[in-house]
């Protein structure tokens, strides 16, 4: 039985922020903890939704389209920094009433869940942070690189298909091809621009130290994104950090192993997800 209740916009922050809704109460609050999940940075919110089924079977689950991204509010001029991205979402569980939740963030969306955890951690309870970029000033760069996004992109702005995006996605299943071939679109060139820029100018580093809610530090085996010294880097900047990684897994964990990515949280949301 699908755990899909609704997709909808709150004005949060200043902007339309939409969110999908997964296995909560269509009245109302839930009973069961909340759980934001965040996605990366062209990631609509409805390609996490298989992700979105999983949790709504345990929580009452929120995937959030980060603006310029999906259905949220896009415009010129717009502040796509890391800062406006995490008071977006901390506008957001404010305005869903969220007053207990945990925040699940994938690569951008982990930075963004570790930013605004430093910025004002009330009602955060915890933090997963899935594959994170650790670039930022004076460091590597990430390993992705901007032609990946700004032509597929390009692609899909004129319309595409599953196959076409196949190019840039080779080891994605038809159906997860053809959601990126129909979604893309909704993917604003300059927030994409913007976010990607942040990966090299923005120092989360700074943030770890102020994390003071349990957190994990979730990487893929593969990818290249977290070394192993980056781990070490970060459980010296926040020595309560827990950290698991995903074998047989690349930088899009779950689209990659699944069953792994579910499995990799073991008990710490509460409860186990299979």
């Amino acid at each position: 039985m699908s755990t899909f209740l609704y997709g909808a916009h709150v004005h949060a922050n200043g902007i339309r922020q939409h969110y999908l809704r997964y296995g909560g109460s269509s009245e109302g609050r839930d009973q069961r903890p909340a759980v934001i999940i965040v996605p990366g940075i062209t990631s609509p919110a409805v390609t996490w939704g298989f992700v979105g089924e999983q949790f709504g079977k345990h929580f009452d689950t929120y995937i959030q389209d980060v603006r310029g991204r999906g259905l949220s509010e896009a415009a010129e001029g717009m502040d796509y920094s890391l800062d406006a991205q995490a008071d977006d979402l901390i506008a957001l569980a404010q305005a869903l009433g969220l007053k207990d939740y945990i925040v699940v963030g994938h690569s951008m969306g982990a930075r963004i869940g570790l930013r605004a955890a430093h910025k004002n951690s009330d009602g955060l309870n915890r933090l997963v942070m899935v594959d994170p970029p650790v670039s930022g000033p004076d460091r590597r760069a990430y390993p992705s690189k901007l032609p990946w996004y700004v032509d597929s992109m390009a692609m899909a702005r004129k319309g595409c298909t599953a196959e076409d995006m196949r190019a840039f996605c080779p080891t994605w299943t038809e159906e997860q091809l053809q959601l990126r071939a129909q979604w893309l679109h909704t993917c604003h060139e300059p927030a994409i621009l913007a976010s990607f820029e942040g990966f090299h100018t923005d120092d989360i580093h700074v943030d770890f130290p102020h994390l003071k809610v349990p957190a994990l530090l979730m990487t893929a085996e593969r990818g290249d994104v977290v070394r192993d010294e980056d781990v070490a880097e970060i459980q010296q900047l926040a020595s309560g950090v827990q950290h698991v990684r995903v074998p047989n897994a690349g930088h899009m964990i779950p689209w990659d192993n699944e069953a792994g990515f579910y499995e990799a949280f073991g008990d710490f949301l509460g409860q186990r997800l299979v």
